[in-house]
């Protein structure tokens, strides 16, 4: 007896099915290989800094991603020995494919933004710090500490680096004088000023103009300083109905002076379970970072 259209068209989706999980963790496979031989292929190690903070979970999302819909196709493979198509449990599966897949991308997803995120500041602490070489005479330079790195930056990167948005890292080859200067992520949000160019536009006061309530928005008015040139300007914000917006303020912490400190590392977790860190290269800077802190405005 030759096979029905339902059951005909059951073989095709059953082969449909195998073929593109197979292909999706393919995919996501190269997504893998290629990220990394990327990686490798970028030989200027801020490049390779610069790549990583970058591309490195992002190119991880979509290879979870391909992961999820590979294991969907893989579930709804399930019961393919069946000889006659029945439509109740075709649809079944689809459900709990796309619940199973969904659960999987879910987990992912929790992983790369929690978890893996410790784990890539190690990667970038390493490439940060690698010794650089000058390409001119190929010596190895050196990190210049904060105070002696001053003398090396205008008074705009200085101003970025008060304000925490911006750090340098000032690389130096004693033997010829030649030095490098390399641009990171400050530890704190600062916003580029429209005058000068610099990111150092910091929240000086905020006022509530409208308090909000159960049914309707609030107003927050942000009023913005340049730490460098000194313009200022405000911003209106929307307060969200009934939203807590109380600061998180930790206590003043003071450190006993130590020359011989080489990092400071402070770990600050919230009410609500977030847990940040950062580094600093000297006592004086991390209790600066701290007098200035808030939470709230680091989002």
């Amino acid at each position: 007896m030759e096979p029905t259209a339902p059951n005909e068209f059951l073989q095709i989706w059953q082969m449909i099915l195998i073929v593109g999980a197979a292909a999706c963790f393919v995919i996501a496979l190269l997504i893998y290989i290629f990220h990394n031989i990327k990686l490798a292929g970028i030989k200027d190690y801020k490049m390779k800094y610069d790549y990583l903070s970058l591309s490195e979970i992002k190119a991880y999302k979509v290879s979870v991603i391909f992961i999820a819909i590979g294991i969907a196709m893989i579930i709804n493979m399930y019961g393919r020995d069946m000889q006659t198509f029945d439509p109740v449990w075709f649809f079944v599966l689809i459900f709990i494919s796309i619940a199973g897949a969904t659960l999987v991308g879910y987990v992912g997803a929790l992983i790369l933004q929690y978890y893996y995120p410790t784990r890539l500041h190690k990667k970038l602490q390493k490439w940060r710090y690698m010794p650089r070489i000058n390409p001119k005479t190929g010596n190895r330079m050196r990190l210049l500490s904060e105070d002696e790195e001053d003398v090396h930056l205008d008074e705009g990167m200085q101003a970025e680096e008060e304000v925490f948005s911006v750090d340098y890292d000032v690389w130096i080859d004693e033997a010829t004088g030649d030095t490098k200067i390399e641009k990171y992520q400050g530890h704190l949000e600062a916003l580029q000023c429209n005058n000068c160019g610099f990111y150092t536009m910091k929240i000086i006061r905020e006022e509530i103009i409208q308090q909000p309530t159960a049914d309707q928005e609030g107003e927050l008015l942000k009023h913005y300083k340049c730490q460098y040139c000194s313009s200022v300007r405000a911003t209106q914000f929307h307060i969200a109905k009934e939203e807590d917006y109380s600061h998180f303020k930790p206590e003043k912490a003071v450190f006993k002076k130590n020359t011989t400190v080489d990092v400071v590392r402070i770990e600050v977790l919230s009410s609500l379970g977030e847990k940040r860190s950062y580094e600093f290269q000297s006592v004086e800077q991390a209790e600066k970072f701290l007098s200035e802190f808030d939470i709230e405005k680091t989002k």
